[in-house]
């Protein structure tokens, strides 16, 4: 009898350990924090003396368990994602977090351009390699490139200048070797690949990768960030309007506690993101006064193909509506946009 009672606990012990360990092909977010960017961004010399503050928000992404995945289906603050959307085809652990690192170091580049070109100061950009964002299964380049691989010279010659990377690989012919230097986790190495047919491309040859141009920025002053364990392009609005704050002597915020979201484009244009509901609902809780929300343009092709989907503002608004806060949701198209209406602000 005694052990077929303890047969029976392991079982059940073994399917508690399952509902809640046991990885099925779906993830689970929901409301992160938000984080004062004072600490986070340095501008070299730059104005702290202000009252208010600007925060990047997060959200907190999880593989779903059969456990968290039930709880999801009945709670209104969790979410349920297909791993389609969050993970690209056959995309490792190592490559998901390598491509979030590099969405934030992007967001981080163009928002320095951005507030510098607000403040009417230069900036020196100069290219810098090419970097892998993904590398294709059974083409040239798989299992000798790896995403977040930085290319700096082909056929010992250096990468210069825009353009000259897709120049030198498009002269290659087939069975051609092609000698790389890259970098790698911190490390310079020499590759060797043979050109060949890219696989399901009807007959077109190459590396059978994607690749990004590289660029490095130098301004003065400097500026550093200290965001080692946040990715993603979201907090962009933010750290652009934080940098500018500190380059600037009055205070942006007029003593506010204000956050949002936004990816930042080149052209100073705020970006669509995901998951700005969820955002509101974290930067109501930590006190946040006013929320920045993109008012993106949802193309008629896409919203033929996904009739529910808002935009990133009116997803806001609902959100607030919901939960009943008095946090005030703020539109903006682009960095003009959260500027005026800061400028218009009366200070607290």
């Amino acid at each position: 009898m005694r052990n077929k009672r303890l047969g029976k606990l392991l079982i059940v012990l073994m399917i508690v350990a399952a509902l809640f360990l046991f990885p099925i092909d779906s993830y689970i977010s929901k409301p992160g924090g938000a984080y004062d960017l004072a600490p986070l961004v340095e501008v070299e010399d730059g104005d702290l003396n202000d009252v208010g503050t600007f925060s990047l928000m997060t959200i907190s992404l999880s593989k779903a368990t059969p456990l968290t995945y039930a709880f999801a289906k009945i709670s209104d603050k969790r979410k349920i994602l297909p791993a389609v959307n969050v993970r690209r085809p056959n995309e490792s652990d190592k490559d998901y977090n390598v491509r979030q690192k590099k969405l934030m170091s992007d967001s981080q580049f163009n928002a320095i351009t951005v507030a510098f070109k607000q403040a009417d100061l230069p900036v020196d950009i100069q290219f810098d390699g090419v970097f892998i964002v993904s590398v294709l299964e059974g083409g040239a380049a798989y299992e000798v490139l790896e995403v977040g691989d930085k290319i700096y010279s082909i056929d010992g010659k250096k990468l210069e200048e825009s353009g000259d990377f897709y120049k030198i690989i498009g002269n290659k012919k087939l069975g051609d070797k092609v000698q790389m230097s890259i970098e790698r986790d911190e490390k310079f190495l020499d590759v060797s690949v043979t050109i060949k047919e890219i696989p399901k491309s009807e007959g077109r040859i190459g590396l059978g990768v994607q690749f990004q141009e590289d660029k490095t920025l130098t301004t003065d002053p400097l500026v550093e960030f200290q965001t080692s364990n946040i990715g993603g392009p979201s907090a962009g609005l933010l750290f652009t309007l934080e940098i500018m704050n500190q380059l600037m002597d009055e205070d942006l915020t007029k003593g506010y506690k204000i956050a949002g979201t936004g990816e930042m484009l080149e052209d100073g244009t705020v970006g669509r993101i995901g998951g700005a509901d969820f955002k509101v609902i974290a930067a109501s809780r930590d006190g946040v006064e006013i929320f920045f929300a993109p008012e993106d343009e949802i193309p008629t092709e896409v919203l033929d193909r996904n009739p529910g989907l808002k935009t990133n503002y009116a997803e806001a608004v609902e959100m607030a509506k919901k939960i009943g806060t008095k946090m005030k949701i703020v539109p903006v198209k682009s960095i003009e946009d959260a500027l005026d209406y800061l400028e218009k602000l009366e200070p607290k």
